[in-house]
């Protein structure tokens, strides 16, 4: 067993062990750090994407997501003007969620409605996303105990409303009409892949 004894200038080292064991039980531990911050990453990365990844096709999968999204609404609308620390912290959630939703909208479904034919609703809908990154901008960059700000909120929910009536209620079951089941699957599986990266 090593035991703690002082060197010539006062300093504590280990006897009965060379330097280099310590180091390497250093690196080890190091290395062992590394890989459960990077299983903490992947568990949240997977518990955060977990819903979207158990509601089934493309289409439900983005349709809970819309539904998420819009109970974050209803909390915002039960703060009062004093509960800045809740909005804000809603607001983070909101922009992480609508983020991840982008993202796979962005880079699967709206391309995938390009290819059907569809490409100027496709471009409708991303230059729509674009207002909503504004709302999100405008949002943090204003006193969230304001009355402004809960105004600009509803506003928000009504435009992004009427961009997820759009998307459910025509475009949505028109691809996934033209599509086979086999192409259905496979957008699902490559939605689900961006959104993972992202979660």
């Amino acid at each position: 067993m090593a035991t703690a004894v002082r060197d010539k200038q006062g300093r504590f080292k280990t006897a009965g062990r060379s330097s280099g064991s310590g180091i390497g039980v250093l690196a080890g531990t190091a290395a062992a750090g590394a890989a459960l911050g990077v299983l903490a990453m992947l568990g949240r990365k997977a518990a955060m994407h977990a819903p979207t990844a158990l509601a089934g096709n493309w289409d439900d999968a983005l349709k809970a997501e819309h539904r998420a999204a819009f109970k974050l609404f209803d909390a915002f609308e039960a703060t009062g003007e004093g509960a800045t620390a809740k909005r804000n912290m809603l607001l983070s959630h909101l922009k992480h969620a609508l983020m991840k939703h982008a993202i796979e909208e962005e880079n699967v479904i709206y391309p995938a409605l390009r290819d059907a034919g569809q490409a100027d609703a496709a471009d409708a809908l991303t230059k729509e996303h674009g207002y909503v990154k504004q709302y999100l901008y405008d949002l943090e960059n204003m006193p969230s105990n304001s009355p402004e700000w809960i105004a600009k909120i509803r506003e928000f929910r009504a435009d992004l409303e009427s961009h997820v009536a759009e998307e459910e209620n025509h475009l949505f079951p028109m691809l996934r009409a033209q599509l086979s089941e086999e192409k259905n699957k496979a957008l699902t599986l490559s939605m689900n892949k961006e959104g993972f990266k992202v979660a």
